[in-house]
């Protein structure tokens, strides 16, 4: 039997490239250089690695320059926004480079999977990466493992720099420190001296004109449409505004001097998500925190309004000032506008019940504007007549029925006890988590103050909700009570501020008989 031999055979060909080994074609090779903030030490930096991996390529005789790939001022926790990043992979995957040059791991990448999918993707076309503060070539058989334990590494680094921040910006907030986006905000500005929040007159008018269009029976879209009719300019600088920009507006607490932070919180510090605050994460609310635009009270109006508006599911129109402010006698609906011969010269706007065609059919009769506008005249004309009386009942109404002291007593009392029932149930998870025991017990413990808090936040819920309510009450009464004081007499015409400020809504009987009610409740039939 002949003797088993054996001859290797050596590789002739690097699997990876697809050159001969022994290859002298240089290898083109680009390098790669970010700094992840845009402060002037970083920017040296960048400029230095720029410079030095220049200089790095071209000094060696086996390799051929390509270019330098650069990202500055950008975290490289992912690499959706690294346009040079992005740019040099495609080059890459092009056939154009050979080798990457890069200072370490977590300049090329924080994240563990963003890092290795590139690193793979390139590696299959036979090119690689070179970090060279851990020298590892990533090509090389231990290559793969090093970049993993170096990315992972470099992943919990990023976290750890995410957690730092967060909470450095959560302890500001619990500390009342208030920070927003000047450049997006209209009507606010920081004073550059002390650093303090200060009101921009020019365009505080703005925003109180925003909300006295509001209250006046305007929408946020013919609001929006005003205010680019008057090429007034949007808080960015924009000419046309959107209705979603007056909606934000008018629900911004910092317009009554207040401020609640943290709205929105970052999900997942790979991906920068941002959500809104649901009760997720501790919100931190500062009442009088800087010079009011919007008085409380006129804040508090407007939001009741929006409340006003959306309840019960029916559409609000604002298209008049008449919009959502007469009353169908028969059904309790709204008027709504309707056009009678729109395309000839007998053009008319009338009003009648929304619900008119709706299943059973109200008797109430449509109403023109200038039968709403005469008994309008006709309504004031007899209130003012009993001037004196009438504010009189008002400021007995409002002393009386919008006091909110009682209230807040109650609502203070009911946040002790959810920040009493809060701890307590952070004190169990705890001693869960510290100490074995039974669980059934444990989850009947916590169900039991779960339950507890629940009640006590829907009553609190509804005593914030009553103690608005009652506030914007008695800002309507304030504002009706000034108005009819300012007022010598009857007037001949209809006034369209009168009306928005001294109105409730008007009722149409079956016989077109027109009741108006009257910010303070008085009702007088025209």
């Amino acid at each position: 039997m002949a003797q088993r031999k054996v001859t290797a055979i050596p590789a002739i060909i690097n699997r990876y490239t697809a050159t001969p080994i022994n290859s002298t074609k240089k290898r083109r090779v680009a390098g790669y250089a970010r700094v992840s903030t845009d402060n002037e030490d970083q920017t040296t930096s960048y400029e230095a690695q720029v410079d030095y991996y220049t200089n790095y390529i071209k000094s060696r005789d086996d390799w051929e320059f390509v270019d330098i790939y650069t990202d500055e001022g950008i975290s490289a926790t992912n690499t959706k926004k690294r346009e040079g990043f992005k740019a040099m992979i495609a080059d890459a995957l092009a056939g154009k480079i050979d080798l990457i040059v890069t200072k370490s791991v977590s300049r090329f990448a924080r994240n563990t999977v963003d890092s290795l999918t590139t690193v793979r993707k390139l590696k299959d076309e036979g090119i690689e990466i070179y970090f060279e503060k851990e020298n590892i070539w990533t090509l090389d058989s231990k290559g793969e493992l090093l970049i993993t334990i170096m990315s992972s590494l470099a992943q919990e680094e990023s976290r750890s720099i995410s957690e730092n921040v967060t909470w450095g910006q959560r302890k500001r907030m619990a500390d009342g420190k208030v920070s927003f986006a000047y450049s997006r905000f209209l009507g606010l500005d920081k004073d550059n001296e002390t650093g303090k929040i200060v009101v921009n007159p020019e365009q505080a008018e703005i925003v109180r004109l925003i909300f006295r269009l509001f209250l006046e029976g305007m929408t946020p879209h013919s609001i929006a449409a005003e205010l680019t009719r008057r090429g007034i300019k949007t808080p960015t600088g924009k000419d046309v505004w959107n209705q979603q920009t007056v909606r934000r507006m008018l629900s911004n607490e910092k317009y009554k001097g207040d401020a609640l932070l943290q709205k929105e919180f970052t999900v997942d510090f790979l991906e920068k998500k941002m959500k809104k605050n649901e009760g997720e994460v501790p919100q931190y609310y500062v009442e009088g925190n800087h010079e009011a635009i919007i008085s409380p009270a006129v804040f508090d109006m407007v939001q009741a309004e929006i409340a006003k508006r959306t309840k019960g599911g029916t559409r609000y129109s604002g298209v008049s000032i008449f919009s959502n402010k007469i009353k169908c006698a028969d059904c309790g609906g709204w008027y709504g506008a309707k056009i009678w011969h729109s395309t000839d010269r007998y053009r008319k706007v009338i009003y009648r019940c929304n619900r008119k065609y709706n299943g059973e059919k109200c008797q109430t009769f449509h109403i023109t504007e200038d039968e709403v506008k005469t008994a309008f005249v006709s309504a004031y004309n007899q209130l003012v007549t009993e001037k004196k009386e009438i504010i009189a009942n008002a400021e007995i109404i409002r002393r009386t029925l919008c006091g909110t002291e009682a209230l807040r007593e109650e609502k203070v009392r009911l946040e002790d006890e959810m920040s009493v029932l809060v701890e307590m149930t952070q004190n169990i998870v705890a001693e869960n988590a510290r100490i074995a025991q039974d669980q059934d017990e444990y989850q009947k413990r916590y169900d039991g103050l779960v339950q507890r808090y629940d009640v006590i936040k829907a009553r609190y819920d509804d005593v914030v909700a009553a103690i608005s309510d009652k506030e914007a009450q008695s800002e309507r009464l304030e504002n009706f009570i000034k108005v009819l004081k300012a007022q010598d007499g009857t007037i001949r015409e209809f006034d369209r501020n009168l009306w928005g400020s001294m109105v409730e809504f008007i009722t149409v009987g079956r016989n077109k008989e027109i009741t108006v009610t009257f910010r303070d409740g008085t009702e007088i039939q025209a």
